[in-house]
């Protein structure tokens, strides 16, 4: 059996999915920046499990993530979405999913693409932890700070330095799995 990350040892089968298919894993696709970047501000202030089971319904409640589609949500649609049972029903988390997804087109559209923006804060090089043990790994990074002030000060909502943090190692700006953890030399 091959070693994983601590975090993920005895859960559920999605979560160790996540852990071996895609922690870690660098994106370069908008579509799936905007897809992480709700997941992690709706997960603000709770379990990333939580957010692992409600997948699907953030999928249907938000348009399979199309950006667009997001953006242009109106008061109703936000009504809607907070009796929605398969999503967070927070609204300000609503409320800024939309406004996220409208700042995300105007980062898409100053840059040529989120992705461009995003990888900058990295100079377009993943970072790599060289953690032994999970407590060792931050929560938080001068990277992760400079990145959550410029999304504050473009308008985004539910950005604070921890949940980019967390964005950041979702999309492979970092590797913070463990050094003992088998997708660490398969992530270098």
């Amino acid at each position: 059996m091959q070693k994983r990350c601590a975090w993920c040892e005895n859960s559920f089968d999605a979560y160790v999915r996540y852990h071996d298919e895609e922690w870690g894993v660098p994106v370069h696709d908008d579509k799936k920046h905007f897809e992480f970047l709700v997941l992690e501000s709706a997960q603000a202030g709770l379990s990333w499990a939580t957010i692992l089971k409600k997948r699907e319904g953030y999928r249907n409640a938000f348009a399979d993530f199309d950006v667009e589609t997001v953006a242009g949500y109106e008061e109703g649609m936000v009504e809607d979405l907070l009796q929605d049972a398969s999503i967070i029903r927070n609204k300000a988390k609503i409320e800024a999913t939309i406004n996220n997804a409208k700042r995300f087109i105007e980062v898409q559209d100053e840059f040529g693409s989120f992705d461009k923006y995003i990888w900058s804060f990295v100079n377009n090089q993943v970072i790599v932890g060289s953690w032994k043990r999970i407590e060792e790994v931050p929560v938080t990074t001068p990277e992760s700070d400079e990145l959550s002030k410029d999304l504050k000060k473009r308008g985004f909502k539910f950005v604070g330095s921890t949940t980019i943090y967390a964005h950041m190692q979702a999309i492979g700006l970092v590797n913070d799995h463990t050094i003992d953890c088998y997708r660490y030399k398969e992530l270098l």
